[in-house]
């Protein structure tokens, strides 16, 4: 079955077929707002409550009852918003049907399970819709510092209503969210970059803090779930940040693995500078 890879102005469209109607992006948008605000609430429920956790196995890392409620809740709420969408999610089965819907929400319940379970307040909720490949309307939200992230394909990305842009620095000095072995010289066409490497556990919210220049890059040479990066990938873009893969190739999601070939999420300057020192 083709897949439409464009995305529709805001407002209510007609499916090709004439008879079913689809949301626009905006409206989208709207949706997702709505179902992370209830997700926050949700996870406050939970969070410094020493939830149950356990390890999913198979270097998945950790989940917990709470990360498992927001997943049931939002999935019971966005799909009876919108039947007709496929549903990929870090917390549920995964479905091949997904891939055969007009659109797709992709979801991770809570981003950052780790400092969820050490009750720390850097954790998130990522809530995207995808049309064919490409997202279309993106949330993130982190209920306890009430932070929340928002863009559609039409408009520009706001954090709490207020618009954002990325940073334009260069690679000297440049503060990049990322972890400890990006360092490492074999990564590198020469000598490591002179930037200064921060982490954050969300990567969600890792994309943002670049997308609204509080940092100047998130950069991750490893394989990335789409969950965790569909949201803020479209935040950053509409930021005004340039978003890639690790080689520079345009990010594709809804696909087959659900991963994406690592990211560079930067102002174009800084992009740039990183792309063409990475090996």
């Amino acid at each position: 079955m083709a897949r439409d890879r464009g995305a529709q102005p805001a407002g209510r469209r007609h499916d090709r077929g004439g008879g079913l109607s689809v949301e626009g992006p905006e409206a989208d948008l709207s949706l997702l707002a709505q179902a992370a605000e209830d997700a926050g609430r949700i996870a406050m429920g939970f969070w410094r409550r020493d939830p149950r956790s356990w390890d999913k196995g198979g270097d998945a890392g950790p989940v917990t009852e709470a990360d498992l409620a927001v997943n049931d809740a939002l999935q019971a709420r966005l799909m009876a918003a919108r039947p007709g969408y496929g549903w990929l999610s870090e917390e549920s089965e995964a479905d091949p049907a997904r891939q055969d819907a007009r659109r797709c929400f992709i979801i991770d319940p809570i981003d950052g399970t780790r400092a969820f379970i050490d009750g720390q307040e850097g954790f998130s909720h990522s809530l995207a819709v995808a049309q064919g490949d490409r997202i279309i309307a993106a949330v993130v939200h982190l209920p306890v510092p009430g932070l929340t992230y928002a863009a559609h394909a039409d408009g520009p990305a706001t954090l709490n209503g207020q618009p954002i842009r990325p940073s334009d620095a260069g690679i000297a000095g440049a503060r990049v969210l990322t972890y400890r072995a990006v360092a490492d010289p074999g990564h590198w066409r020469g000598a490591v970059p002179p930037f200064r490497r921060e982490f954050r556990s969300s990567l969600a919210w890792r994309l943002c803090l670049a997308a609204e220049g509080r940092f100047d890059a998130a950069l991750s040479l490893r394989a990335a779930w789409e969950w965790d990066i569909a949201a803020g990938s479209l935040i950053a873009e509409r930021a005004g940040a340039r978003v890639t893969d690790r080689r520079g190739q345009a990010m594709r999601f809804n696909s087959d693995r659900a991963q994406v070939d690592g990211l560079i999420v930067a102002g174009p300057r800084l992009h740039g500078a990183l792309l063409d020192a990475l090996v």
